[in-house]
């Protein structure tokens, strides 16, 4: 059943909303709901909906979120400029968001669920809130490799997990694969974030889908042998890291040192002019990608509104604003990339189903409590 809202609990409620979307929205590097999922904000209650284009009610679009980037709400009040459709933010981390819907059912006011992860995604199809997105325009945007198989969740964006270095210690030369850090060269030298990041833990996932659950311990473990200091700080601070003289090379997502590079804070822009970018594993298994993705949930109460906001996120020019405004890789081949992924060229990627990041990543946390991965 629909709930019915009072006009004051509609405006305790929107005042909610955004006082909760002010704190987690911060600047476009505050992350999205990639650490631990208990260090998220709590989510705020949705508006109530009954939109529908016969009843002269307003059109909106409920989007329940664990990105929490500025450029995503840009592209929300860009949509709703061009359609009259208005976003409603809720914030949260992506398990509280899941168990919301779950625990709301058919009376939840969520119609969009999205996130960061393709484990993630893959864990909200599988606790049944989502729902096929039947859409011809979306089918053409998005490439089939960064769909869910049944049409559950599509990509908004790509990430990659690279390797980050010292210019004035360290010759790209040096660098090879993932694999190699853990080797002695690197002894003491070693910088990353710690095991709770989501990041790390399906970058692991994504080693034991590739190479084995053996071969994966092996490498974590010698990782922390070669650790420069104990895991600290988001991926940010390892380039600071780095820049400080407290290790050579760290473990990053690309999308992060182009946001330094494009800092509004002189310092950032001055730390990443001073760390080199190299995408491992290129002549073997592939640079680790990671995915953002949007899902239609099970009981939208907007669901023709929702998938047209769908629509326009996939769309090139949606593409276009969101790689320019995150510095992610788009997902639409027709989007605008910034010069600085242009200039990384053509990457050869990890072929492997995003689902599995997920099926793989109780194991992975269990591995790295074992090998004293922090």
């Amino acid at each position: 059943m629909i709930k019915k809202y009072t006009s004051g609990m509609i405006a305790l409620t929107l005042m909610m909303v955004l006082v909760l979307a002010g704190c987690g929205a911060g600047n476009a590097g505050s992350g999205g709901s990639a650490s631990s999922p208990a260090a998220e904000t709590s989510p705020a209650a949705a508006e109530t909906t009954e939109a529908s284009p016969d009843n002269g009610k307003e059109q909106i679009v409920n989007v329940f979120t664990a990105r929490h980037y500025d450029i995503d709400s840009e592209l929300f009040d860009a949509f709703t400029k061009e359609t009259g459709i208005k976003i409603n933010e809720v914030k949260g981390t992506a398990e509280e968001l899941v168990e919301r819907m779950k625990r709301e059912g058919a009376s939840s006011e969520a119609d969009l669920f999205v996130t960061v992860d393709g484990g993630v995604l893959n864990y909200a199809k599988q606790n049944d809130v989502l729902q096929p997105i039947q859409s011809a325009a979306v089918e053409s945007n998005v490439p089939v490799e960064l769909r869910d198989k049944d049409n559950n969740w599509v990509g908004i964006a790509t990430r990659a997990r690279v390797i980050i270095y010292a210019k004035d210690r360290v010759k790209p030369e040096q660098l090879s694969t993932y694999e190699d850090l853990a080797g002695d060269t690197w002894r003491g030298k070693v910088l990353v974030r710690s095991s709770s990041s989501l990041y790390n833990q399906s970058l692991l996932a994504s080693f034991i889908e590739l190479n084995g659950a053996a071969e994966a311990e092996a490498w974590a473990k010698g990782l922390v042998a070669n650790f420069a200091r104990d895991p600290e700080g988001g991926d940010r601070d390892q380039a600071k890291a780095i820049v400080a003289g407290a290790g050579d090379v760290a473990i990053m997502n690309t999308y992060y040192f182009g946001q330094m590079l494009n800092s509004k804070d002189a310092e950032e822009v001055k730390v990443a002019e001073q760390i080199g970018v190299f995408f491992p594993n290129q002549s073997t298994t592939g640079t680790h990608l990671n995915i953002s993705g949007v899902g239609l949930t099970k009981h939208a109460k907007n669901k023709d509104n929702a998938i047209k906001l769908i629509e326009y996120l996939t769309s090139a020019e949606a593409q276009t604003k969101l790689t320019n405004g995150s510095f992610e890789f788009p997902v639409n081949a027709a989007a605008d990339k910034p010069e600085l992924l242009k200039g990384w060229g053509e990457i050869k990627v990890q072929q492997l189903d995003f689902s599995k990041l997920g099926d793989h990543n109780k194991q992975a946390v269990e591995i790295m409590n074992k090998v004293g991965w922090k």
